[in-house]
């Protein structure tokens, strides 16, 4: 069976971080692994609080599955102190890992600021550079690239800006009022759109991590970038059109939806 690791923090409402990568991957068809970034509490209507991990209890967490069972692809998520991106990137540069897709959350979808410049920069310069593919939302590509984005050619541009500062692939997110859910990735000068359907479901908590985390687990099965994007959306699509309601707040998807 085919190996992903997950390196995110935990969110303890099940519908995203470590609990969404886990579903993602398993329902993926593959076997899914954990580094934990941080303990959260936190539900569908926000964070109450949070708990890092130590620098060397995630190093330690890291050391144990590479050394043990090593995984054909890695996804990062939130992390929000320069120490654990050093880490991560420290460790994966080490194991030479494969397959790394990097969610780089940084900018909530409010535009809310969710790490420090600090962990940003810090971000850009150690991992960011060691990614097979970065999946920023627009506000994440805009901090990337420097530029304002407004329209479907600002996401090109951005998308290439990224590219040749960091030369890993670029999958840029649509929506935010730019497209209807369609997806840009970008690599080495050429471009494709992965056309979306806007689903009418309130209940979109955990989207990004999944999306990622289901681009992991394609490249982890051997599939090309492409075909592992597409895979992915398509997997997106079908747990947001499930329809799932759970809790007083933008709720999780059903991951599960193909065998409930």
């Amino acid at each position: 069976m085919n190996t992903c690791l997950t390196i995110a923090g935990s969110d303890s409402s099940g519908g995203a971080g470590i609990q969404a990568d886990i579903k993602t991957m398993t329902a993926n068809g593959v076997y899914a692994m954990s580094a934990v970034t941080a303990l959260t509490a936190q539900n569908t209507t926000g964070v109450t609080n949070i708990m890092e991990v130590t620098p060397d209890f995630l190093s330690d967490q890291i050391d144990a599955i590479f050394t043990d069972i090593f995984p054909d692809a890695v996804k990062t998520g939130m992390v929000s102190s320069t120490e654990l991106i050093e880490v991560i990137s420290d460790k994966l540069k080490e194991y030479d890992a494969k397959n790394i897709v990097v969610d780089p959350v940084m900018v909530a979808t409010s535009g809310a600021k969710l790490i420090s410049d600090d962990a940003i920069e810090t971000l850009k310069k150690r991992l960011l550079p060691i990614a097979t593919v970065i999946t920023p939302n627009i506000p994440e590509a805009e901090v990337l690239s420097g530029l304002e984005i407004k329209s479907e050619e600002d996401m090109i541009a951005a998308a290439k800006a990224i590219y040749e500062a960091f030369g890993c692939a670029v999958l840029c997110k649509g929506g935010h009022q730019i497209n209807d859910a369609n997806d840009l990735l970008y690599r080495d000068g050429d471009f494709v759109w992965f056309k979306g359907r806007r689903i009418d479901n309130p209940n979109t908590h955990g989207t990004g991590c999944t999306l990622s985390s289901a681009i992991a687990s394609n490249l982890a099965k051997g599939n090309d970038l492409d075909t592992s994007v597409k895979n992915a959306k398509d997997y997106i699509s079908g747990a947001l059109a499930a329809m799932l309601d759970l809790g007083k707040g933008s709720g999780p998807m059903n991951h599960a939806y193909k065998i409930m």
